[in-house]
């Protein structure tokens, strides 16, 4: 029943609120981290990129299903900005899934039968406050607090982003999902669709990232963060290809 882990149909979603915040890291540090059949998405022939965004979730179902059939839920996803050539010669941008968080142990059950993405449960809580957002996770470490209201926010310090329209580039989410089995050489590819998609620059304050420190990425530097809020989007059916070398 592999198969099922495919994506074998579409899914939809409403977003209730999807922070992002986007790390610069030099290239060999995150190459290592990503399959044969992918290559990292670049700045300057230097930076590879390395997204934590926290997705609170409504009614995510298969596409057409009635909403009351959906399940609600706050996402922890880690991924890294890549490429992929797919076999009809066309550069693909996109993401690759590193770790998955949740805070509903039915959605890692049914997330890991339906996905590639292993799944685990934490608690995950995001508080909206006067001034902006605070998410935290006593189980795993995670903190983060931003300021979400004014104007002229600015780059965060020592950005490798000239300004907010080069950072928009990596604000996520990319067109794509991308996984790999390399004993069958096959990639999964996800489309996911959205409309309305206009990231709001925010300002953090602090934030604590536990897997930053697992990997042992040292060199990590904050490069954006954004906030999206209520936006519908949806993912098509997984749709698989050899790799060709």
């Amino acid at each position: 029943m592999s198969f099922l882990k495919n994506h074998p149909f579409a899914v939809e979603a409403f977003f209730e609120s999807s922070l992002v915040l986007t790390f610069a890291i030099p290239k060999e540090e995150l190459i290592h981290l990503i399959p044969e059949c992918l290559s990292l998405e670049l700045l300057n022939d230097k930076w590879a990129f390395l997204a934590v965004a926290i997705v609170k979730t409504k009614h995510l179902r298969p596409k057409g299903f009635p909403k009351f059939m959906g399940n609600n839920f706050i996402l922890t996803g880690y991924r890294i900005f890549v490429r992929y050539t797919n076999n009809a010669g066309k550069r693909l941008r996109g993401l690759y899934i590193i770790k998955s968080e949740t805070d509903s142990k039915k959605m890692e059950y049914l997330g890991n039968i339906f996905t590639h993405y292993n799944y685990t449960t934490t608690d995950i809580n995001i508080e909206n406050l006067r001034e902006g957002l605070s998410v935290s996770s006593s189980q795993s470490g995670l903190n983060i607090r931003v300021e979400t209201d004014g104007e002229n926010i600015p780059l965060p310090w020592n950005s490798p982003f000239v300004d907010w329209k080069e950072a928009r580039r990596f604000a996520g989410p990319l067109p794509f999902t991308f996984t790999y089995d390399a004993g069958k050489k096959e990639v999964l590819i996800i489309e996911g669709v959205r409309e309305n998609w206009i990231p709001e620059p925010v300002n953090v304050t602090a934030y604590n990232i536990p897997l930053l420190k697992t990997l042992q990425l040292g060199k990590s530097i904050l490069a954006n963060a954004f906030i999206i809020r209520n936006i519908p989007y949806f993912w098509k059916k997984g749709k698989t290809e050899k790799w060709n070398q």
